[in-house]
């Protein structure tokens, strides 16, 4: 267990690290910025090469609702979800913590810009509502995890889940950057909200409560659509 939580905290780390550091240093960067595709694309980029790296360790999960839906899906133990919450949680304050020091390294930076956290109303990036918020992120949460159990099915293509569950992750980022950020993931959600406080904090409760309500509908639909005969 000290090995798989060791590996969800690595993992949670890099995924934070490399997809909000994406959008906090690189988005807007003058004349080569990597705008929201980049960024879209970072997040994908950070999954798949973790999934590829420590998927055989622990599953790769990286979040909260992906443990909860794999749960449900009989995937997982329900009495191993803690741990990995935890581990996954630490992970991601940690990734966040890195970026806040190299970022606060130029002229000028404050986390006032936002620092890649979720938000919704006046903290959206294309000013959505709070219901428009709610259902985006419990409906890309539940296609994910979608997505996930069906890549991981033992009756899938053995090999190319990392591939099939990064690029659905680059995906939801382009479908719910404007909307949210994207979070689908309560851990990536707490490491910036915390660095950022205020506003953050008060609306982190959405980007725990959607997410957690979508992973366990995904879980619990590919049970039911993916259920072979022999079962």
């Amino acid at each position: 267990m000290s090995k798989k939580l060791m590996a969800e905290f690595l993992g949670t780390y890099w995924l934070v690290f490399g997809g909000c550091g994406s959008a906090v240093l690189s988005a807007a960067f003058p004349e080569v910025g990597i705008g929201l595709l980049g960024v879209a694309l970072a997040f994908g980029l950070t999954l798949l090469t973790m999934a590829f790296a420590i998927g055989h360790i622990s599953g790769c999960h990286l979040n909260p609702a992906v443990s909860l839906g794999l749960a449900v899906a009989k995937r997982f133990s329900f009495s191993e979800l803690l741990p990995y919450w935890g581990a996954q949680v630490l992970g991601g304050i940690a990734g966040a913590g890195t970026l806040l020091v190299i970022a606060s390294g130029k002229a000028g930076f404050s986390t006032a810009a936002g620092f890649a956290a979720n938000g919704f109303d006046a903290h959206s990036p294309g000013g959505y509502s709070l219901h428009a918020c709610l259902v985006a992120e419990i409906v890309l949460t539940a296609f994910f995890l979608f997505v996930i159990c069906g890549a991981t099915d033992r009756r899938a293509a053995a090999g190319f889940a990392p591939i099939a569950i990064g690029l659905c992750l680059t995906l939801i980022h382009l479908i719910g950057i404007p909307v949210t950020n994207l979070s689908v993931n309560p851990a990536r959600s707490t490491g910036p909200a915390l660095f950022v406080g205020g506003w953050a904090i008060e609306q982190l409760w959405l980007f725990w409560v959607a997410p957690l309500i979508g992973g366990a509908i995904g879980g619990a639909v590919y049970t039911v659509v993916g259920a072979s005969d022999r079962e």
